[in-house]
């Protein structure tokens, strides 16, 4: 991401073709929040975010429904739209904010804050958003004895006043976004490679177990090593 120096902001590492400075603007100059409410039970599928996997069904996630059954007073969220979970942890000492990919449509708790992207690439957003640089910005909103079990008290108005940093070039945008969308894909590829060899190793670890009386952890480092 962009580094300032003196009054201008200029990444260290950029694609070529591109020399402008980038800027900052606040997220309510881009973004405008969403509040529907699913008040026409539109959607009966609760979302959660999982700082890992994003926006995920609920009932899976937590092998649960922890939202209520009644989910008209719940936020509908659309494909496409972003949401900011303010519960912390130590993955995300500032909260997690993800764009929905998975579904169509979906309901989210009130405490989350929902927005759509009114301009800009959202896949560069996604990307920004994955980064540790926009939680300087929220911590200057936080207000003091912020964490309530875990959950920060920024108020809606306060988050849309939060800075972010962008190119001013919406191909810059749209080909950082491009970049880092395939670099995920190749890494989830390549996680699932590794998931199927791993697993067809235990396999074999385990068979060989079973027909050994004897040597059993040997011959399953032998099998893993």
């Amino acid at each position: 991401m962009a580094e300032q120096h003196g009054k201008t902001l200029v990444p260290q590492i950029r694609f070529a073709g591109f020399t402008d400075p980038w800027e900052q603007r606040k997220l309510g100059d881009v973004a405008r929040r969403v509040t529907r409410k699913n008040e026409n039970r539109d959607s009966d599928l609760p979302l959660t975010i999982s700082a890992q996997y994003g926006l995920v069904d609920q009932r899976t996630f937590f092998n649960n429904q922890v939202a209520s059954k009644d989910m008209s007073g719940y936020f509908l969220l659309h494909k496409g739209e972003f949401a900011y979970n303010k519960s912390t942890s130590t993955d995300s000492p500032w909260g997690a904010i993800k764009r929905l990919e998975k579904y169509d449509m979906g309901c989210v708790s009130t405490l989350y804050i929902c927005f759509e992207l009114l301009s800009g690439d959202p896949d560069f957003l996604v990307t920004y958003y994955e980064t540790d640089r926009w939680y300087k910005a929220v911590q200057l909103i936080a207000a003091e004895g912020a964490r309530n079990h875990g959950l920060l008290n920024i108020a809606p108005d306060d988050f849309f006043e939060t800075q972010i940093c962008i190119p001013k070039r919406i191909d810059e945008q749209r080909q950082i976004g491009a970049f880092f969308d395939r670099l995920d894909s190749l890494i989830t590829l390549h996680q699932r490679k590794y998931c199927g060899v791993a697993s067809w190793m235990l396999g074999v670890a385990l068979v060989r177990l079973g027909s050994e009386s004897d040597g059993a952890f040997g011959e399953m480092k032998h099998v893993l090593r």
